[in-house]
């Protein structure tokens, strides 16, 4: 095997290592904010978690080159992707406020096959039958876990549409990033994000955060919206200092596995947090998904499992047809 043979393998396993390690992150933050989502509301969450990621980012910038890495020729392109990423951020948790976990990360996971359909008026991508046949069963898993039949227990109808506009929303950020690349270091990447999220819940904070547009609401997704601020108890302290530990860890981890990985390869393994989110749904809020969630939520992970095969298999008709480099 050639140096740069070893190197692209070396690469590849440190993208997954890093993608498995944020999406640990990503589970257990989806838990401690809807562990929270009852007492506080959406936007102050936001807040305190993205000043400590802030903090955390700042140092993962200084260890990788320090401020000079925040100059960018494309200030638009960071900002139009870091409102994308908030926006999804925020419709997400929205849903876990009344959602269970592992149902809204099921149908967060559309997102891969939104990102196939953008694909073909964005970026000009031609797109086969055979993907489009896995994008068409992934959108009835969709269907069948927001059939009119299915259970939720009280949750709003307009509710379960949350988790598919995130996913949408992620989806846009990440066809946007594919057409106009990534050219800065993924602290650098993760400060920009953290930037606007402070940015975001300020303004909402300026707007609703004496509560008063939650006034005569019942209890649901726009409470947790537009509540009061409130003064954090003591025993939540620690959460809300986690919450930002770990809103520095999920931007940077995420960033160096797409940059380090191929994006066929790297997606493939997010999946891993739908078993970490039906497992802190059974073992914290006693969550047991019943049989719709089940059905759907294999039809959407198979379908965005066998999208991402036919990337990688692409991906290597494509290599195998370039020059081979030797060392």
């Amino acid at each position: 095997m050639t140096a740069f043979a070893h190197g692209a393998a070396g690469n590849t396993g440190r993208a997954i290592a890093f993608i498995l390690a944020g999406m640990l992150c990503i589970s257990i933050n989806d838990m401690l904010i809807k562990l929270l989502s009852g007492g506080y509301p959406l936007h102050q969450m936001v807040f305190v978690r993205s000043v400590l990621g802030l903090l955390a980012s700042a140092v993962f910038l200084r260890l990788e080159g320090g401020i000079s890495l925040l100059r960018t020729d494309r200030p638009g392109l960071h900002a139009l992707r870091a409102g994308c990423i908030v926006l999804a951020n925020m419709l997400f948790f929205l849903a876990l406020s009344v959602m269970p976990l592992g149902a809204a990360t099921a149908l967060f996971f559309v997102a891969p096959l939104f990102i196939t359909l953008l694909a073909i008026p964005v970026l000009g991508e031609p797109v086969g039958r055979q993907r489009l046949g896995a994008v068409l069963a992934g959108l009835a898993g969709v269907a069948v876990m927001m059939a009119p039949g299915v259970e939720w227990g009280g949750i709003p109808r307009w509710a379960l549409s949350l988790p598919v506009l995130a996913a949408a929303c992620y989806a846009g950020m990440q066809v946007l990033t594919r057409k106009l690349g990534v050219r800065s270091a993924a602290s650098a990447m993760t400060f920009y994000i953290q930037v606007a999220f402070i940015a975001v819940s300020l303004g909402f904070y300026a707007i609703a955060g004496d509560g008063r547009f939650s006034e005569g609401l019942e209890p649901g997704p726009l409470v947790f919206l537009l509540r009061a601020w409130v003064r954090p108890e003591a025993g939540d302290l620690w959460i809300f200092g986690v919450l930002g530990a770990l809103s520095a860890m999920i931007g940077y981890c995420l960033s160096q596995a797409y940059r380090l990985g191929t994006a066929s390869v790297v997606a493939s393994c997010e999946y891993v947090a739908l078993p970490l989110a039906i497992l802190w749904g059974w073992m914290i809020f006693d969550e047991v998904p019943q049989p719709a969630v089940w059905a759907g939520t294999a039809l959407i992970a198979g379908s965005g499992l066998w999208v991402f095969a036919r990337e990688r298999a692409r991906d290597r008709a494509l290599a195998s047809a370039r020059p081979v480099r030797r060392d």
